[in-house]
């Protein structure tokens, strides 16, 4: 597990960010490729989405460039300020909590499980001629399969009675479009969500260095 530092209450903006910088870094990078679509000619930007979509056609010629780059990339610059409120609602508390290597771990295999099975589904769907061809080259970009693990595994974070409600509420939330004739990305979101709440055991035992810590302590009064 990474180890943050210890939080400096005359920099709080500053503590705050060090205390989850894999969800800082995040949220810069994906500020930059939001400039880079913001200001690049309308022809540029078609081909930048698509390039770093993790669609059928970019899955099959760059597979791991495709699961890595998309989740760089918003399609609508206009929300990146929505992004980043959810990331301080959902990562950051998260990353804090288990660490940067936990959570990293949590969010990619999400990412990559619900891209793989969500485009296997409009693969199939294309070959049984219920959606038309042109969904090889759909544009699948962004972090919302990420978000959708944090909120789950976060549900874990609460006490009870609020952890039911929330689940209650966030299952609704995820589920509810899927079963009324979701989209693919419908499809990946419950993935995602089913892959935080799977990830129980990580939650285990979340601040080993506490612990050894308080051990040390008493070791010293022993």
């Amino acid at each position: 597990m990474v180890e943050h530092p210890e939080p400096e209450p005359s920099r709080p903006v500053r503590s705050w960010i060090r205390s989850s910088p894999g969800t800082h870094i995040w949220l810069l990078l994906l500020a930059i490729t939001s400039v880079i679509v913001v200001i690049a000619p309308d022809h540029l930007e078609h081909v930048l989405l698509h390039r770093h979509s993790s669609n059928i056609h970019e899955l099959t010629r760059h597979p791991v460039r495709a699961l890595l780059s998309s989740a760089f990339w918003i399609e609508d610059p206009a929300s990146l300020a929505l992004y980043a409120v959810l990331f301080e609602l959902f990562h950051a508390p998260v990353e804090r909590w288990l660490g940067t290597l936990r959570w990293l771990a949590i969010i990619a295999t999400a990412h990559i499980t619900a891209t793989l099975v969500s485009q296997k589904v409009v693969l199939m769907a294309i070959q049984d001629h219920r959606a038309p061809h042109s969904m090889v080259h759909v544009v699948d970009v962004g972090v919302s399969y990420g978000l959708a693990a944090s909120i789950g595994v976060l549900t874990y974070r609460l006490p009870n009675p609020l952890r039911w409600l929330y689940l209650a509420g966030v299952v609704a939330f995820f589920g509810l479009p899927l079963l009324t004739g979701g989209t693919f990305t419908d499809l990946g979101h419950a993935i995602s969500l089913s892959v935080g709440l799977l990830a129980w055991p990580l939650t285990r035992h979340p601040h080993p260095r506490h612990v050894s810590r308080e051990t040390e302590h008493e070791a010293g009064h022993g």
